[in-house]
C-alpha cells in the first residue's frame, strides 16, 4: 500500500469520525486544533483505523496516556526533557521538532497531526 493510499484511507477515517470535509484533512492538520477532535473522538479514530487497515491498536499505542499527570514528565506547565523523551519513545511516528522549541503542556495536542497518523499506519503495516 502506497503512502498516498494510506493517506486517503486515513482521510476517510477522519472525515467519518470527525464530520469534517475532505479538504480540511491535510497532512499538517492537527486533530484537535484544526479538525476539532475531542478526547472521546480519539477512541472512535482508533476503532475506525483498526477497521480500515485490519490491525489492532493497543491502548495508548497511537495516543499515549497519563504523561501529563506524571510530575516527572511535566513541571510548571512544561513537558520536561524526560517527558519529551518518553513521548518520543511512545510515539516514533510523531514529529516533535516544533514542540521541543516550546514544550508547554497545552501544546502537546499539536503533535497529533494527520501525517503522524499516516506514519503510524505505515509502521503498523511494516512499510516504514
Amino acid at each position: 500500500m502506497t503512502r498516498d493510499a494510506i493517506f486517503e484511507k486515513v482521510r476517510d477515517v477522519l472525515v467519518d469520525a470527525l464530520a469534517v470535509d475532505h479538504d480540511e484533512v491535510t497532512p499538517t492538520a492537527t486533530l484537535t486544533g484544526d479538525l476539532g477532535a475531542e478526547s472521546i473522538d480519539f477512541l472512535d479514530i482508533v476503532f475506525k483505523l483498526e477497521q480500515a487497515f485490519g490491525f489492532k491498536i493497543a491502548q495508548g499505542e497511537l495516543f499515549p496516556e497519563n504523561v501529563s499527570q506524571d510530575p516527572e514528565y511535566v513541571r510548571e506547565g512544561k513537558v520536561t526533557a524526560k517527558g519529551i523523551a518518553t513521548l518520543k519513545e511512545r510515539m516514533p511516528h510523531a514529529d516533535f521538532s516544533e514542540f521541543e522549541k516550546d514544550p508547554q503542556i497545552g501544546k502537546v495536542a499539536e503533535i497529533f497531526t494527520v501525517d503522524a497518523i499516516v506514519r503510524f499506519v505505515e509502521r503498523k503495516l511494516g512499510r516504514a
